[in-house]
């Protein structure tokens, strides 16, 4: 049975998805939820652009905080043990997923649970897949959650 589930949480609506499903396996495996959001600085190792490098990390740590924050409140809401990490790329060659599978190392992580946006075709091809790269190496399993579908507006 599942007893370190790693959490990696980014904001978007499939990883609020997947917090719901890490709280549902924990509670039943009576297992500790590692809620981690990892900060890709690579884009701001050779930024040369208008805006200060340091405000822009500031966002996106904060970016993190908030997205961990809601990891607190629903394992707190649901009596679930955990912890939350916010951790941070550490070269240009490094990315999110090597920085995950590096945690599930380090912790002796048994599943990990994450969100995917199921893209398709030339978005993938162009936006890259965290979760399609972590797939291909992690050495636990995986469980990939997408967001809900999106109700389809009314025509007039």
């Amino acid at each position: 049975m599942y007893r370190n589930i790693l959490l990696a949480v980014d904001g978007s609506s499939s990883s609020k998805r997947a917090i719901e499903e890490a709280v549902r396996i924990a509670s039943l495996a009576h297992a500790t939820v590692h809620a981690v959001y990892v900060v890709d600085k690579s884009a701001l190792f050779n930024y040369g652009g208008y805006y200060d490098p340091q405000a822009l990390l500031d966002a996106l740590r904060g970016d993190g905080r908030a997205a961990l924050a809601q990891v607190r409140e629903a394992l707190g809401g649901a009596g679930v043990t955990g912890d939350e990490e916010l951790i941070e790329t550490e070269s240009m060659a490094d990315d999110v997923a090597t920085c995950l599978q590096r945690y599930v190392d380090a912790h002796a992580i048994d599943l990990v649970v994450m969100g995917t946006h199921g893209r398709r075709g030339m978005p993938r091809l162009v936006l890259g897949s965290v979760s399609e790269r972590f797939l291909r190496f992690s050495t636990c399993p995986v469980m990939l959650v997408r967001a809900g579908q999106e109700p389809e507006a009314a025509s007039t």
